[in-house]
């Protein structure tokens, strides 16, 4: 009986350490409204498809939404903090800086909300990833312009891994796009969860 018992133990202690460890790290994403499930159930948006389409890439991850519609890179430099503390992030995904373009915010002022968030994420011992966010060409030439090498040049100057822009990839499709040309459809997001799980492995553990 003691035998029998002791062996339970072993199994349900097994089976405890399985689950505690099934997410053995956790990808916060740090983004706006086109990662927060914009006009849809959460559970259709592309950060919630993730997870399934890391885990077929042999990557088992949990995946933290932190996204909300309409942050600026503001908004998510002060919310950062508790996020970091609350779910202890190994990777943090930034989504930021189209509604900074959108609003004609200084280039200057997103690159140090940025680099600021960089510096959070890096002491919190989470690694910081960036996408590449584009604003349309009707901004004016020098603006555009500005905004867009922003990113890249601060992947390179910190060693931060830069993601590609997803909605270049979905705004060429009009069935994909939400009438206000902007927003990707319920329909386009297991494309993009599919899209971003394949960018996002080389950085995985």
């Amino acid at each position: 009986m003691r035998k029998l018992l002791t062996l339970i133990i072993v199994v349900l202690s097994s089976q405890l350490f399985i689950i505690k460890n099934a997410y053995s790290q956790t990808l916060l994403i740090l983004g706006d409204s086109l990662s927060a499930g914009y006009n849809m159930p959460i559970e259709q948006s592309w950060p919630s498809l993730l997870p399934l389409q890391l885990e077929k890439l042999g990557k088992v991850t949990e995946v933290i939404n932190g996204s909300i519609s309409g942050d600026t890179t503001g908004n998510g430099l002060n919310r950062l903090p508790t996020l970091l503390s609350q779910h202890k992030p190994s990777y943090v995904l930034i989504e930021l800086g189209a509604n900074d373009g959108l609003r004609g915010f200084p280039p200057q002022k997103i690159n140090a909300n940025l680099e600021k968030m960089f510096a959070q994420i890096k002491i919190a011992n989470a690694q910081p990833l960036l996408m590449q966010i584009q604003v349309p060409p009707n901004y004016g030439k020098r603006y555009s312009q500005a905004f867009g090498s922003l990113y890249p040049k601060l992947s390179e100057k910190h060693d931060i891994p830069l993601l590609p822009f997803f909605l270049e990839e979905v705004i060429v499709k009009p069935e994909w796009i939400m009438k206000d040309g902007l927003h990707p459809k319920p329909e386009a997001q297991p494309w993009i969860a599919e899209f971003m799980a394949k960018e996002l492995v080389p950085y995985l553990k």
